[in-house]
């Protein structure tokens, strides 16, 4: 995706019906946001996070399947906005924790014991 092309191709035009990869994900994030994202600073940042955790509480709960589609996407943007800001590349950081299995059992099918994390 080029830094000045938006993911229709046209500004306004919205984004093509398809899977989005989590890096591509992230530098369109950081790519509609990163301005107002540093100058908010991570605690900021953060507290919006939690805002919109607490939507997606409320939504689960109570919403419709739409309400709690927009509420994960909420939560997930904002995740994402927290990580640009702190310099952090989900994708690496993914690959890195749960590329191999679970870290707790290192399985690809978790045999951690229920009680416990994960």
């Amino acid at each position: 995706m080029n830094r000045n092309t938006p993911p229709g191709g046209v500004t306004g035009e919205p984004a093509p019906s398809k899977a989005v990869s989590l890096a591509d994900f992230q530098q369109l994030i950081r790519d509609m946001y990163f301005r107002k994202d540093t100058e908010r600073g991570v605690d900021g940042t953060f507290m919006w996070f939690m805002e919109e955790v607490g939507e997606l509480a409320a939504a689960l709960r109570n919403g419709t399947h739409e309400e709690k589609s927009g509420e994960f996407a909420d939560v997930l943007a904002w995740l994402t906005t927290i990580a640009n800001v702190a310099e952090v590349d989900l994708s690496e950081a993914i690959h890195k924790k749960y590329g191999s299995g679970c870290p707790g059992c290192g399985q690809f099918v978790c045999t951690c014991p229920d009680a416990g994390k994960p």
